[in-house]
């Protein structure tokens, strides 16, 4: 508690619970709101051996959970050596996975991971045609079913990205994610407005509205949501919908922000003093969207996120009022721990 005190006070990272790690650089759908998959062919990955090195470092800023993201981190060329690391550190292991793969390592994922948020994008054929691979909504299926043969009580959640390919399949994306035996499923809105997920530079105007919802549709999914406050009660109150419906609504009104249409939801984020991101060619990021602070191949990590950049970034840094932060689709909120 007194380093997470300090760490706020000060902007110096003296303990990280939180870091995501992005094993390496391929994903195996061709998501329509996501550019990763463009990056196929570079096959960039974080070494088991490079993990090695830095795994005491990490253990001794206090990173107690591990978010594997992607990408695909499945795909990964060894990654059941490179979580063994970070569990011979006692480091909770999260992986982010479009599920396509989970039947193949089933076995694998609940001997070495704690739990597996899978991607869904809607009911079967909505899901299909977002991540635009044949039978993906089965394939999930089936790898849910799968870990659950092997061990029922295994956590596996949800997360959908709400846009313009799935907005009114909103309903049945909740009854999916329910008929398919999951413990929970969260929601958020596409991220529109930066370079992150592979992207060279921010989307134009004209891929912004292929993804975005218009105003209209904004206003036709709240409409959704207010419907689904009634037909969903036992799911708000238990969880099972991550988000409250208070938080859930403010996703239509990030859609109408985007229109002109008010303002965007006020964020509540405290990412870059608790986490940290690095990505598959070494990056070091305060979280997926603003700006890397350095590269792990060039310095050791410690430099990087207590180096005089990083420190004068999250000093500076304000997020209800930074451009970046205020047109954020998500947000990480940890209290001192």
């Amino acid at each position: 508690m007194i380093k997470s005190i300090l760490t706020r006070l000060t902007s110096r990272i003296y303990a990280l619970p939180v870091l995501v790690l992005m094993p390496h650089s391929r994903c195996n759908c061709r998501c329509v709101m996501c550019d990763i998959w463009k990056a196929n062919h570079e096959k960039k990955e974080l070494s088991v051996e490079w993990l090695e090195r830095h795994a005491d470092p990490f253990a001794r800023l206090g990173v107690r959970e591990v978010l594997l993201s992607g990408g695909e981190a499945l795909m990964h060329s060894n990654l059941w050596r490179f979580c063994s690391v970070l569990r011979e550190r006692n480091m909770r292991i999260v992986i982010l996975s479009t599920g396509l793969l989970l039947e193949k390592y089933a076995s694998d994922i609940v001997a070495n991971l704690n739990e597996v948020i899978v991607s869904l994008d809607g009911s079967e054929v909505v899901h299909d045609r977002v991540r635009n691979v044949p039978n993906a909504f089965q394939k999930l299926s089936q790898g849910v079913r799968s870990i659950r043969e092997i061990a029922p009580s295994f956590r596996v959640t949800a997360r959908s990205v709400i846009q313009r390919a799935n907005y009114l399949d909103f309903i049945d994306t909740v009854r999916a994610a329910r008929a398919m035996g999951l413990d929970a499923i969260s929601f958020l809105a596409a991220d529109v407005s930066t370079a992150a997920f592979n992207r060279m530079e921010p989307w134009s105007g004209e891929r912004v509205s292929e993804i975005a919802l218009s105003a209209e549709e904004a206003m036709a999914f709240e409409a959704i949501l207010q419907e689904s406050f009634i037909v969903f009660k036992k799911e708000y109150d238990s969880g099972f919908i991550a988000e409250s419906p208070e938080k859930i609504m403010r996703i239509a009104k990030y859609y109408q922000a985007i229109n002109g249409n008010g303002s965007f939801p006020e964020p509540a984020c405290n990412a870059p003093w608790v986490s940290a991101v690095i990505e598959s060619d070494g990056s070091v990021l305060p979280c997926f969207f603003h700006k890397p602070y350095g590269n792990i191949h060039d310095k050791d990590f410690l430099s990087i996120i207590n180096s005089s950049e990083a420190i004068r970034f999250r000093k500076s840094l304000d997020v209800k009022k930074d451009p970046v932060c205020r047109k954020c689709v998500c947000s990480l909120r940890l209290g001192v721990i």
